[in-house]
């Protein structure tokens, strides 16, 4: 029964363009933009969807910092490229149950560190500029990056000695995959 409706439907909507040789102009005008349309819809490039924020709140880190390292972390490995926006700071704060002006802290510094832009009315942003850290300043942040991460192996029950193996295997099986 479908078809039949379906066909005749076809059939007076045929009967009534060719009566009217106005309409005809119309209708491919219409039928060109939304094919125009759906072509640009699915040959659009996708953008990626950041990986969702995830607090530790037992790990001893401001949770300002867990942000910053996650949106820099993101930004290393390509989840995050320059232009792709960030949440809203009132939306951030409420996905991960914390004051905005935690939020607001954590985008102050990547902004100040070059990694993100903030339009305003418009949000913010990825910034398209490569960070770089100084000498001193690269040095002070590895440091803080070795002791957290002694820290949470040590809690892990993991010894300092076991991390410097395993960091030296993953130096080893890096070098073969470049050679």
């Amino acid at each position: 029964m479908d078809t039949l409706y379906t066909s005749d439907v076809k059939r007076t909507a045929m009967q009534e363009l060719t009566c009217r040789p106005q309409c005809v102009e119309k209708v491919l005008d219409c039928i060109r933009s939304l094919v125009h349309y759906i072509f640009s819809m699915t040959t659009a490039p996708k953008r990626r969807s950041p990986r969702p924020f995830a607090l530790d709140l037992l790990s001893g880190v401001p949770i300002y910092r867990q942000i910053m390292d996650q949106v820099a972390g993101a930004i290393a490995t390509g989840a995050l490229a320059a232009g792709d926006q960030l949440p809203t700071v009132r939306q951030l704060a409420v996905d991960l149950a914390v004051n905005p002006n935690t939020v607001i802290r954590a985008y102050r510094e990547l902004e100040l560190q070059g990694a993100l832009e903030t339009q305003q009315g418009t949000g913010t942003f990825i910034s398209d500029q490569k960070t770089s850290l100084n000498g001193v300043a690269r040095q002070r942040r590895l440091t803080q990056l070795a002791g957290e991460f002694a820290a949470r192996a040590g809690s892990e029950g993991i010894t300092v000695e076991e991390l410097i193996r395993q960091l030296q295997d993953f130096q080893k099986d890096a070098g073969k995959r470049k050679g």
